[in-house]
């Protein structure tokens, strides 16, 4: 065992997957654990520009082969390697500490707590002094046939709520040592500066944007680290990355991560911070700022919300503003290529930044920063969960499929509010006098299911907050008597919705837009309340007088924004109600025109124009489907046109369950026969009769239990059917004819009476 304790094996280091951020685990190959005589949980010492100890673990499944070790960002910074470094390995015996002292690795941080819980939280950790460790939360481990060391390390419970950065101050002996019963634990409570190293934000720290990292990788840490690289290849590095995307999604924090990473000095301008009053003042703050990083290479200059200290010239009054971007433009131009200096610059608004900084040069790669996917809410919420005492009953990959449209930033805000909930479980728990928790309150303190379920109710997408409605809650059990109607939905956008692969696999695309068309009162709306929260999308639900403005071009806008939103947050369902309204017949010359003609304009571009509609469902409902403009109505936009009929018996049977399921109704009500009594009412005409058999039962008497025949027959007496023989015959044409009239009908089919007229030759009759 001696020889192999002096072995040294130089090997590759890569990103560790976030759930085993903070543990203090090596994944190492088997054939290296092999040759360095290592079994599983073996503390094992890793030089790069420093030392720092972990325990060895086996690898992942898909790494079986590969000369690689996985280190999370706390390692990574501990060693002073970057991923893609090579570190040397070597088996050490640690060593039982008698005493460790620990700090707050971050500033302005100020910590009590009992050394009591630290030890819990670092037993069996292998440490060694100017380490950066994280208190990591009670996240589940398989732990299949583990060794009972490593066990007991990965089963300590959480010390916070929050994951705490501790830097290890001294640790009595010194060198590589672990925390058992027998150490005294020391914690300070003010930050102590660690050697010159940060650990702040790492790659660890960042879910869901693994090709945003490596693209930045290649573009900003390259560069910094490797210059000679671009030498040989007598390229010059490039200079600037502007990062943009929806607010929230993570820009900032990703390019301090790339900061830490690559081992380069960091300059933050927060746009607004550097514009003086005096004149000259915004511009020389900005070149003290480059001459800095120059000075500091290699160094990462931020520039966050750019789009406030670079706008447009042509459309900005001041000149102030004017002068500096011409600023930014000379300084990026002047940077010398061999510098060793990296600009990167985020905003959520590209379009509103001078176009002289979006060319090779200056900014060579634009990087878009989108809205999670499903897996990235995974990686994102394990983040976010990490310090966290999880209940064995929250499961993320539910969240994550449940939280579409989050950003990383409402991810966070969740999580956060899940714990507030866990929180007010335990205050009648608490003595507020005593200004002190009693330890066993805390270690019972575990976050649950139902605490992320009552977070989602308040928390909802960002990008949404303007649009978002209530996330409906009808079910398809609350639809009665639409079993066609609800099954041409169903699988027009449940099915796409939940599973594009199966659209994917057989070449075909999914309908892009449904008409909901039928009498009043048939339920139409409530369809598309019930499709939006089966399909589990978000739902926007929009009315004309919303979107139409007397403003020219405004309405137009109203559109192209709404669709943009929910393409972002996406899969979503777009609500259009009493459409007819909002896109009549073009070309009718009648009334205001204008202004209709551009939104249907605006609306046909938008459904099948170059942009594709990527999970993006558009649902109309109208009454009046003879009115709409007929471009509309054809495979592509509106593919399918879905007659909301008047309900027949078994319907209005179905329907009448529906409405009554809460009501107390006596053995003697016959639900069938009232149903075969209602010819052509439809389903608000029948909730109305419900309705009115319940007031009749109060009218008589305020103490009564329930509600008997002899109310319904007087409800039906004062009820009549809204729908007419006539209006049901006209509509069942209308059904049938309506798809071929609009392939039928074109544009030159509605010339207005009078546009045509003759006219005599020029100068006179």
């Amino acid at each position: 065992m001696a020889d192999s304790e002096d072995q040294v094996r130089r090997v590759q280091v890569a990103n560790a997957r976030p759930e085993d951020s903070g543990r203090g685990l090596a994944r190492i190959p088997r054939a290296l654990m092999t040759a360095l005589g290592l079994q599983e949980g073996d503390v094992v010492e890793i030089t790069g520009k420093r030392v720092t100890p972990a325990r060895a673990v086996l690898p992942y499944s898909e790494d079986e082969g590969l000369e690689i070790i996985r280190l999370d960002g706390l390692q990574r910074a501990n060693a002073g390697v970057g991923s893609g470094d090579f570190v040397e390995l070597r088996k050490v015996e640690s060593r039982p500490a008698t005493r460790v002292v620990f700090a707050p690795a971050q500033q302005n941080l100020r910590l009590q707590g009992s050394s009591a819980a630290l030890k819990r939280s670092f037993y069996g950790r292998p440490l060694t002094a100017g380490d950066v460790v994280a208190t990591a939360g009670q996240q589940r481990v398989q732990q299949g046939d583990m060794p009972p060391q490593l066990r007991q390390m990965l089963a300590a419970p959480a010390y916070a709520l929050q994951e705490i950065r501790l830097v290890v101050v001294s640790s009595t002996p010194k060198g590589v040592v672990h925390i058992d019963e027998n150490t005294e634990v020391e914690l300070r409570p003010e930050y102590e500066e660690p050697q010159n190293r940060r650990a702040d934000v790492t790659y660890d720290d960042i879910g869901g944007l693994a090709g945003a990292i490596d693209q930045l990788r290649e573009m900003v840490e390259l560069p910094l680290r490797y210059p000679e690289l671009f030498q040989r290849l007598g390229v010059d590095p490039p200079k600037g990355v502007l990062l943009h995307g929806p607010p929230g999604t993570g820009k900032t924090r990703l390019a301090r991560a790339v900061a830490n990473e690559s081992d380069a000095e960091f300059f933050l301008i927060n746009g607004p911070e550097i514009m003086g009053s005096a004149y000259g003042e915004s511009e020389k703050a900005l070149r003290e700022i480059f001459e800095q990083a120059t000075q500091n290479a290699p160094s990462i200059i931020f520039i966050d919300e750019i789009d406030s200290i670079a706008p447009k010239r042509g459309q900005v009054t001041g000149e102030a503003e004017k002068r500096l971007v011409a600023q930014l433009l000379t300084l990026m131009d002047g940077l010398e290529p061999r510098a060793n200096l990296v600009v990167i610059a985020a905003t959520n608004r590209p379009e509103a930044i001078d176009e002289a900084l979006r060319r090779p040069g200056r900014f060579d790669r634009e990087i878009v920063i989108g809205v999670p996917d499903e897996r990235g809410r995974r990686e994102i919420l394990a983040i976010h969960t990490r310090g966290m005492p999880l209940d064995s009953g929250v499961d993320l990959d539910e969240l994550a499929r449940t939280t579409y449209g989050f950003v990383g930033a409402d991810l966070g805000a969740l999580a956060r509010e899940a714990a507030i909930e866990a929180v007010r479980r335990i205050m009648p728990r608490l003595n507020l006098e005593e200004r002190t928790i009693p330890p066993e309150v805390l270690d019972t303190l575990s976050v649950v299911r139902d605490d992320f379920l009552e977070a989602l109710k308040r928390v909802q997408p960002s990008a949404m907050r303007e649009v978002m409605v209530q996330k409906p809650n009808v079910r398809w059990e609350d639809v009665g008597g639409l079993d066609e109607a609800r099954e041409r939905l169903r699988e027009g956008v449940e099915l796409p919705l939940k599973n594009p692969d199966a659209f994917r696999r057989l070449g075909i695309r999914p309908a892009k837009g449904f008409l909901l068309y039928g009498p009043p009162g048939t339920g139409k709306t409530l369809l598309a309340k019930a499709v939006a929260r089966e399909a589990e999308a978000n739902f926007i639900a929009t009315k004309s007088s919303d979107l139409l403005s007397k403003w020219y071009g405004e309405s137009e806008q109203q559109i192209a924004r709404l669709f943009a939103r929910a393409r972002q947050v996406a899969p979503t369902v777009i609500f259009f109600d009493e459409l007819d309204s909002l896109v009549p017949m073009r070309g009718g010359g009648l009334g205001e025109p204008q202004v209709t003609e551009r939104v249907v304009n605006t609306i046909l571009a938008e459904m099948d124009g170059l942009e594709e509609l990527q999970s993006v469902v558009v649902i109309g409902a109208t009454n009046r489907p003879n009115l709409i403009d007929p471009a509309l109505l054809r495979p592509g936009r509106f593919d399918e046109l879905v007659y909301v009929s008047v309900p027949d018996q078994a319907g209005r049977e179905r329907i009448l369950e529906v409405h009554t399921a809460k009501m107390p109704l006596a053995s003697d009500v016959d639900l069938g026969s009232i149903a075969a009594r209602t010819e052509r009412f439809t389903g608000a005409d029948l909730e109305d009769l419900v309705r009115r058999a319940g007031l009749s039962a109060l009218r008589e008497s305020l103490g009564n239990e329930s509600v008997t025949m002899a109310h319904f027959e007087k409800a039906l007496g004062d009820t009549r059917a809204s729908v007419t023989p006539e209006m049901e015959r006209d509509y069942e044409q209308i059904a049938a004819n309506i798809k071929q009239d609009a392939l039928s009908l074109q544009p030159i089919g509605f010339i207005a009476p009078g546009m045509l007229t003759p006219r005599g030759p020029k100068g006179g009759d």
